[in-house]
């Protein structure tokens, strides 16, 4: 999310803004979710692999927590 534009502390971000909030591709949002078994899992919107994912932005907004504080306690 912009700056400006605080993210809510419940509720969906669709994958598209996801990626543009932590300036990644859809490829690199693959390779971060494979890469890391913590990353919150997407709510799919249906059964097909053209279904609209969400992410849970409470979800991400503890993940990116927990990788700051993995990052400062180095």
């Amino acid at each position: 999310m912009h700056p400006n534009h605080p993210t809510p502390s419940k509720g969906l971000i669709r994958q598209p803004a996801l990626c543009q909030w932590l300036d990644v591709t859809r490829s690199g949002l693959a390779k971060l979710r494979a890469k890391d078994p913590s990353f919150p899992k997407p709510i799919k919107d249906g059964d097909s692999r053209q279904a609209a994912a969400y992410y849970v932005v409470a979800e991400m907004d503890a993940w990116l927590s927990a990788k700051i504080e993995a990052r400062d306690a180095i």
